[in-house]
């Protein structure tokens, strides 16, 4: 999952963001309206953490614009404006939930995945392919009955990979939803991770690699993706 927070108090920003990481979310932080609206034209977002109160644009303002795009974008407002009429206007303006400062982190994470598991509300919030077992909200992952312990960041890699649902998921797609905006376009973290994470979840290996194209999880089906791990037994034809 990847959030964006939207809060002029750099503080607070840089405590949620670092919270959320804790969860495997990953944030990235816009300190007022005008940058708000630029990392919305050019990343994609699962959520929207967002301060009313803001410079340039207003926080009301990047709500109509997050509304007015389609982009579906769910809208958490977390602010100091608690008066009942504030709350009234807020969700008048597209807000799909509304937390008041002072808050507890704990609180806020569990709001967002609520608003996840709402936005793909079609999406069951366990999910299960190819013997996997894998629960967003407990962080919770289990093959075949096994528990598999992760990383947060390994973690949040098989996440995207089991929303795929068997469809392959490029390397700049990981980069952009499981790390951050600082994250560096020619690092090789998601190669390094991904080849973490199938070590973690065992043989047979679970995590294919599409040449030239990216990641998918192995449903069985032979489709010409490989394991990553060496050349392929000889009866497995190309």
């Amino acid at each position: 999952m990847r959030v964006l927070i939207v809060e002029d108090e750099p503080y607070l920003a840089e405590a949620v963001r670092d919270g959320l990481r804790l969860e495997a979310i990953a944030a990235d932080i816009a300190g007022d309206g005008d940058s708000a609206l630029e990392l919305l034209s050019v990343n994609s977002y699962d959520l929207a953490v967002l301060d009313r109160d803001i410079p340039g644009p207003s926080g009301d303002e990047v709500a109509r614009h997050i509304v007015a795009s389609g982009s579906g974008i769910p809208i958490l407002m977390l602010t100091a404006a608690d008066r009942i009429d504030d709350k009234a206007s807020g969700f008048g303006l597209g807000a799909d939930d509304y937390l008041t400062k002072p808050f507890d982190l704990r609180e806020l994470v569990m709001r967002l995945r609520a608003l996840d598991r709402r936005r793909a509300h079609a999406r069951p919030p366990v999910r299960e392919i190819a013997g996997l077992r894998v629960d967003p909200f407990r962080r919770e992952v289990f093959r075949d009955g096994r528990h598999v312990a992760l990383t947060r960041k390994q973690f949040a890699v098989l996440e995207v990979l089991v929303a795929a649902e068997g469809g392959v998921v490029s390397a700049e797609e990981l980069l952009e939803r499981a790390w951050d905006g600082n994250a560096d376009p020619f690092t090789n973290a998601v190669r390094i991770t991904v080849s973490a994470l199938r070590k973690r979840l065992g043989e047979p290996w679970l995590i294919a690699t599409v040449p030239g194209v990216g990641y998918r999880i192995d449903t069985g089906a032979d489709t010409g993706a490989d394991t990553g791990h060496g050349p392929r037994p000889p009866w497995r034809h190309s």
